[in-house]
């Protein structure tokens, strides 16, 4: 199977991902979060990550919260691993 998916969430909402985590799994604080957030994570983002969108296959905007793009790659898969019928 060959499909490139890129799920394009925006700043903030990564932002608030990686401070829970962070805060409740690694036990950092909510400062450091930030600044390495701002200092290395965002702009390794914009050079690496963003740039790599145009290369996808399909978009699916807003992660889980784009129902529709989720659909779309659940009917794309489920093409792709179906089985071709040899017309007679």
């Amino acid at each position: 199977m060959d499909i490139r998916v890129f799920v394009d969430t925006d700043e903030e909402q990564r932002m608030e991902r990686r401070l829970q985590r962070d805060l409740n799994e690694r036990g950092r604080s909510a400062k450091s979060v930030m600044q390495q957030f701002e200092k290395t994570v965002l702009p390794m983002h914009n050079q690496f990550v963003e740039p790599s969108k145009k290369h996808a296959d399909m978009i699916i905007f807003g992660g889980f919260h784009d129902p529709s793009g989720i659909k779309e790659l659940g009917i794309r898969v489920k093409k792709m691993l179906a089985p071709e019928i040899p017309k007679p």
